[in-house]
């Protein structure tokens, strides 16, 4: 097995983090960021842990645009928040639903309240309001003299461009599925339920590496499949079948996201074709993969092999996303996003076409924008596996 990156990161990245979100909130004119969501509390803080899956509690951080951040929460976390790089932790007793870190925020922003100045919290697309509705509700009643305003754009721009740290994280990553994926021979086979090979795919990603997979989707059928975001079923695999799985593996925090077909035995004239088409428009992706150019740029490109090759697009929504922290991040890969691209952006190309009878094929890649284009993170397959048979 392959030596792992150290797993954290030292403080400078941080700090670098933080200069340049100080400078985004200068030109925007904000005192301040309240954040409250998972991602964007570990991006500032490296609070790693797997209690967010509970509801039970919020959980804040509050950045102002001249000093460290300011950790706002539960007492459960406070050991683990020590271990980080910050220092100002204040915490409560929760749960308290009368009072769930509400009078502990109000008192840390009174001095924003006093001068009338501009707060921001996420609002926009990809985000969520990770606390009840009534609590946000009653403390900007009590927060009147101060101006709300959103910034989801500025941490979108920040978490969109990764350090070469982070990159080195989603390669490892990377790097460990393909060699779960390497092993379908070994781990799939004919008459297999689809429920027996997601936790054989499951255990054998673990074994390579993996902390976990949090999310895998699949599907089996002749010449393709109905879905992608299906849990497993109890259908047995046939000859002739087309096995796909999507995998959103993690190390340290970091997620792959890419997926492979196989065919199991034997693969029909159709499905070759299908793959082809999609293998040639991941490449016509990474080739125009490059600063400068947009995710509009990487749609169409991919978008025109398969139109052109294909009867029926899957409309899928878009072709690709961004990806590190979380299995699906800003930006799109849309006919709308005009997001320009920037090396140390990670991105995944996902085109995919309808084969037979409404059934579909997909093919996903792991792609890091560099200075001069882009390379694939994940080992790639030119034509079509075929498990067993010839």
């Amino acid at each position: 097995m392959l030596d792992s990156p150290v797993r954290g990161f030292l403080v400078g990245e941080f700090e670098t983090r933080l200069e340049r979100l100080h400078k985004l909130m200068s030109t925007k004119g904000l005192a301040g960021i309240l954040l409250m969501s998972e991602p964007e509390v570990r991006y500032f803080t490296g609070f790693l842990t797997q209690f967010w899956q509970s509801p039970t509690r919020p959980w804040f951080l509050f950045i102002p645009v001249d000093k460290k951040p300011i950790a706002v929460i539960p007492e459960i976390g406070a050991a683990l928040m020590r271990t980080t790089w910050i220092d100002d932790i204040r915490t409560w007793g929760a749960p308290w639903p009368k009072d769930d870190g509400i009078s502990l925020l109000q008192d840390l922003l009174e001095p924003l309240l006093k001068s009338g100045a501009r707060l921001g919290v996420m609002k926009g697309h990809e985000s969520s309001l990770r606390m009840p509705l009534g609590d946000y509700e009653r403390l900007m009643s009590g927060l009147g003299g101060i101006e709300v305003v959103d910034a989801t754009d500025i941490l979108h721009n920040l978490r969109m461009v990764k350090s070469a740290a982070e990159i080195e994280k989603i390669a490892h990553i990377c790097g460990i599925a393909s060699r779960t994926f390497a092993r379908a021979g070994d781990i799939f086979h004919k008459g297999q339920s689809l429920a027996e090979a997601f936790r054989a795919f499951r255990i054998e990603c673990l074994t390579q590496g993996a902390d976990d997979v949090p999310y895998l989707a699949g599907g089996a059928d002749q010449g393709g499949y109905c879905d992608i975001i299906s849990p497993p079923s109890n259908r047995s695999l046939e000859s002739g079948d087309i096995l796909m799985f999507d995998t959103g593996a993690t190390f340290d925090g970091y997620f792959c996201d890419f997926d492979r077909n196989f065919a199991i035995e034997q693969a029909d004239d159709l499905s070759r074709r299908a793959y082809d088409t999609l293998w040639r428009a991941t490449e016509a992706g990474l080739s125009t993969a490059r600063p400068g150019r947009t995710c509009r740029d990487l749609f169409h490109a991919m978008a025109g092999v398969v139109a052109g090759d294909s009867d029926a697009v899957a409309n899928a929504g878009r072709l690709g996303h961004g990806l590190g922290m979380q299995l699906t991040e800003w930006p799109s890969i849309i006919p709308t996003d005009r997001t320009v691209l920037e090396a140390g952006m990670v991105l995944t190309l996902e085109p995919s076409v309808e084969t037979v009878d409404g059934r579909i094929m997909v093919h996903e890649e792991n792609i890091a924008i560099t200075e001069t284009g882009a390379v694939f993170l994940n080992a790639r397959s030119p034509e079509l596996p075929i498990i067993g048979g010839r």
